[in-house]
């Protein structure tokens, strides 16, 4: 059993919310896995193959399992049919936690894989179903924060990443085609449409600030935020920091 799973619509989402968190769980001894809705493409500077090869790269630097479903980028939706398939999935990878994106955000996408995690959660312990594997409840869905659009929103908890950030920075440099590769060419017409190769590069440099705000809110270096619908319990006040 898997005690984290991590949804994230495309490849790269995941790392860019909660890299540092997984890499944190992964150090501390306990399992994590990625799903990912849809493989990412078309973009600008990527292709299936080369996705799929960065996609792995990164998982393989966080030390988790990963698998990417076939749903369509840019086009995805919250529909039945797309809520069993990833409820199956949940059943087969069985966690006990599900991490997803927030709620709100610019990129459709991002609020469709929202609601069919959430959904896809639900489902996922239904008995009587034509859904595979063994029913499962989760016991907790928490989100992580949207990064299209920049929100004031007040976290449920922040997780200290102080020794942990540098990892997740490592595991997104592996979509060099994404961070990397588009960084320093001029502003150029591809395909009839417009393309501001420089919107990445400072991607490295806004995620360190925003995590070392973060941490400063707790008094450590680095912290990513999550977000949970409903109250945060704890077992023992010397739980916290």
């Amino acid at each position: 059993m898997i005690d984290v799973l991590a949804i994230g619509a495309h490849p790269d989402d995941v790392e860019l919310g909660m890299g540092a968190t997984i890499a944190k769980l992964v150090r501390l001894g306990f399992k994590a896995a990625i799903l990912d809705l849809t493989d990412g493409e078309p973009t600008p500077y990527g292709s299936k193959e080369l996705r799929l090869k960065e996609s792995l790269e990164s998982a393989k630097i966080l030390k988790v399992e990963r698998s990417i479903l076939s749903l369509p980028n840019r086009y995805l939706l919250d529909t039945i049919e797309n809520r069993k398939e990833i409820a199956g999935q949940i059943r087969k990878i069985r966690p006990k936690i599900v991490f997803a994106h927030y709620w709100v955000d610019r990129h459709p996408d991002h609020i469709a894989a929202s609601q069919l995690s959430e959904a896809a959660v639900f489902y996922s312990k239904l008995t009587k179903s034509d859904l595979p594997g063994q029913p499962l409840e989760i016991e907790k869905i928490y989100y992580f924060y949207p990064f299209h659009l920049r929100l004031s929103i007040k976290p449920s908890f922040i997780m200290d990443v102080s020794e942990d950030f540098s990892k997740k920075i490592e595991s997104l440099k592996a979509y060099q085609s994404q961070f990397i590769d588009n960084q320093f060419i001029d502003n150029q017409f591809i395909d009839n449409q417009f393309i501001d190769n420089e919107k990445n590069s400072p991607i490295f440099d806004y995620l360190r600030k925003q995590s070392e705000y973060l941490g400063s809110l707790i008094k450590r270096s680095f912290g990513e935020a999550f977000i949970s619908k409903e109250t945060v319990g704890i077992s023992s006040i010397f739980d916290l920091i």
